[in-house]
């Protein structure tokens, strides 16, 4: 790992509506980390308190908060997007479409060695892997939409699919347009997607799945749509089972907070078109946010939930 100088902290404050307190303090300072990259995606927590994220220029990061410093993870990243670490320590990677991509889903070892996970559906490279979560068994849910990359499409649906322990890949959903972020509630009796297609003509909202014990899901509800608004790009979720979820563009650019049945209770905007966010720190209430170039964070009245 290469360390990269340390990008000096931006503080902005926003005003918080009485209602939104019980998500926010009243003083809510989102600080920029860093901002030296081509596209940020992805953040998740470490086994080592660290924070992860991908910088879709090719690379994964590692920013320290003990250190306040942020180096190169690993490089090339395959177009990593979606990150995150299963229970031993493994860190599990969204890698795209695109010069440079795999259009797999990765594994990177305690030794650094990478693996691949998945990289097909009988026989046909996916379309480029975005966003993944893990369920309490270890299986990983992945969305596989296509935004950028001239390849050929083998594949006639974009879909979302579970990797079992085994390796078996199973396509699961098919009813989404184009999914993108995805998440299990803390329960782990719901499925979240985000079908965000790009064109604003299109399906721009938050749909939830039943997920059934053997990983199957049931008849999809849709909970909130976004109309020509930029829908949900990622999203992480509360212990109380509150979804956190980074939309928007320029004046509605930000974090929303949702019910799980799909209330918007909370808004913070950010200064750039956000990506993802996760929870983080020893009580889990500090959100680190990807945006644009940039990685921020502030700190939150919620409590994130650890798989």
């Amino acid at each position: 790992m290469r360390p990269i100088a340390m990008f000096a902290f931006l503080a902005f404050a926003f005003p918080v509506h009485a209602d939104e307190l019980i998500f926010f303090p009243t003083s809510v300072k989102l600080e920029k980390l860093w901002g030296e990259g081509a596209f940020t995606e992805g953040p998740c927590l470490g086994p080592d308190g660290c924070i992860y994220f991908s910088d879709i220029g090719n690379q994964i990061m590692k920013y320290d908060p003990a250190t306040n410093k942020t180096s190169v993870f690993r490089a090339p990243s395959g177009r990593a997007n979606g990150l995150k670490f299963d229970k031993a320590g493994r860190l599990l990677a969204c890698e795209g479409a695109s010069s440079g991509g795999n259009r797999r889903v990765s594994m990177t070892q305690k030794d650094g060695t990478v693996k691949t996970l998945a990289d097909a559906f009988m026989g046909k490279k996916f379309n480029s892997p975005n966003d993944l979560t893990l369920d309490a068994k270890g299986r990983v849910y992945f969305t596989d939409p296509r935004y950028l990359g001239s390849e050929k499409l083998e594949l006639e649906q974009q879909s979302v699919y579970r990797i079992d322990a085994d390796g078996t890949v199973t396509r699961i959903i098919t009813e989404v347009q184009k999914p993108n972020g995805i998440l299990i509630s803390p329960d782990q009796k719901t499925l979240y997607v985000a079908d965000s297609n790009s064109d604003p003509k299109e399906k721009r909202r938050l749909v939830a799945f039943q997920l059934k014990g053997d990983g199957s899901v049931g008849p999809m509800k849709q909970l909130f749509d976004f109309g020509a608004d930029r829908g949900i790009d990622g999203m992480t979720v509360t212990t109380d089972g509150h979804i956190v979820a980074t939309a928007g563009r320029e004046k509605t650019a930000g974090v929303s907070v949702f019910t799980p049945e799909g209330i918007k209770v909370a808004f913070l905007p950010t200064p750039e078109h956000p990506t993802n966010c996760c929870f983080a720190g020893k009580a889990m209430k500090t959100l680190y946010i990807t945006a644009g170039k940039s990685l921020y964070r502030v700190e939150t009245s919620m409590t994130g939930f650890v798989p």
